[in-house]
């Protein structure tokens, strides 16, 4: 018996005395080999240990069944659940997914769609940092599907699965006013970010309908992340107390927890002092300690409807049948938790 590592399909041929077509019609199309030579064919793999080649297989097939996909933060939850979405769909396709976290930097973003351009992945998912439309393009000029992810595409080249986060901004701000607010702020960043410039875009919107008598500190933060929220906070926390915003609208949930825990550092009540709403509406959000209020955005079924598309347009090409661009825009809730509870007013 030939050791393991030199185990070929000729060799699993010979011990189960079929054709080397029989064996790849075992691996590939069962249903066309009788029950008998289909348990031969597969006594001999177990006998000889034999793992077929799927690299070689899928080089032969024409295309890769591995998926590339990119996220801005993978240690942001709103990410891990919308990849955990997509996954669900790509191992029910029997599609492999190779991960890459962009980190929010562009040159790195780059380095993994050269990868994946390098790879000759079946497909990519991609969550871009800016408009990234003419970097997907190249891979599609490879014959490699794109579909964009969190984020509606501008082009129509491509599908693409996001939230409306401009409704997103409104319905945050407008809950702040609801609740008597009139000094507000919005933390977040940076500005390049489409999603950062649609949420404070949508609270400015609110602001401008609320009429007269409304402020707006406007905060930036070099990311989206619980140690900018805290440093954000003390810069807020500083003000004169006639000065600071009585409610703070984060961009997304991580900024949020950091609001939280800078204000109760240094010695501001939460929802009494100041006020917090985040967005995404991570699990964390309604376990932090002042239970936050958050506009909630569908992460996993972002990530599941944007395998589905994927998975759509490379079996229509795999058909030879054309395949229909689609853009999918989901719509956000409100969560109202006690962060953003009616505020009592400020003593002296």
């Amino acid at each position: 018996m030939p050791p393991k590592n030199s185990v070929s399909m000729r060799d699993v041929a010979v011990l189960a005395q079929v054709s080397v077509g029989t064996v790849s019609n075992v691996l590939n199309s069962p249903d066309r080999v009788s029950a008998a030579t289909l348990r031969r064919v597969r006594d001999a793999i177990d006998k000889l240990g034999w793992v077929p080649n799927e690299s070689a297989r899928q080089l032969r097939a024409g295309r890769s069944r591995s998926i590339g996909m990119i996220v801005m933060d993978i240690a942001n939850p709103f990410f891990t659940d919308l990849v955990r979405g997509a996954e669900t769909v790509l191992y029910a396709g029997q599609y492999s997914v190779q991960m890459g976290n962009s980190d929010q930097d562009a040159a790195r973003e780059l380095t993994l769609l050269e990868r994946f351009e390098q790879q000759r992945v079946g497909g990519a998912l991609f969550a871009p940092i800016e408009e990234g439309t003419e970097r997907a393009l190249r891979l599609r000029q490879r014959g490699i599907p794109v579909v964009i992810v969190d984020r509606a595409s501008a082009s129509s080249d491509f599908c693409s699965v996001g939230v409306d986060d401009l409704a997103g901004g409104r319905l945050a701000g407008q809950h702040l006013l609801d609740q008597g607010h009139r000094s507000l702020a919005f933390v977040g960043g940076p500005s390049s970010l489409a999603q950062v410039r649609d949420r404070r875009a949508g609270l400015e919107f609110a602001v401008e309908q609320a009429g007269g008598g409304v402020s707006l500190l406007a905060v930036s933060t070099p990311g989206l992340t619980l140690e900018a929220g805290v440093s954000s906070a003390g810069e807020i926390a500083a003000l004169p107390t006639a000065e600071r915003p009585t409610a703070v609208f984060a961009a997304n949930d991580l900024l949020a927890i950091g609001l939280l825990q800078g204000f109760v550092t240094a010695g501001l009540r939460v929802p009494d002092d100041v006020a917090i709403i985040g967005y995404d509406d991570i699990a964390f959000a309604a376990a932090a300690a002042v239970p936050l209020s958050s506009i909630r955005q569908p992460s996993a079924e972002i990530g599941r409807r944007s395998a589905e598309l994927l998975v759509a347009e490379i079996e229509a090409a795999d058909a030879g049948r054309p395949h229909r661009h689609e853009t999918v825009r989901f719509t956000p809730q409100l969560v109202a938790r006690r962060s953003t509870q009616p505020r009592r007013p400020r003593k002296g």
